[in-house]
């Protein structure tokens, strides 16, 4: 029974790679896709923003909130991380 469900995940992922790579899925190598939201901020983002660095722009001004969000994911973290170490160290005493 758990070798026939391995087998059967190992197809499953591999029919799911060779779908995704195959000619018509994926773009040509540096061939991106455009987007009218791309032109906005290449455009804009000087005027609305006065920023000369557009990826900076988007991070901090555009998506403020999202970056807030994750620097208080990867504070928490990181303090979960010191709290551990710490009780590991203070069971070894």
């Amino acid at each position: 029974m758990k070798k026939a469900t391995l087998l059967v995940s190992l197809l499953f992922v591999a029919a799911f790679l060779f779908l995704a790579v195959s000619p018509g899925v994926m773009r040509p190598f540096g061939a991106p896709q455009t987007a009218a939201m791309d032109e906005y901020f290449i455009s804009n983002t000087q005027t609305d923003v006065a920023a000369n660095n557009a990826v900076t722009a988007v991070v901090f001004d555009f998506r403020g909130f999202d970056t807030l969000g994750e620097a208080t994911v990867l504070f928490a973290a990181v303090v979960a991380v010191l709290a551990l170490f710490r009780k590991l160290r203070e069971e070894e005493r």
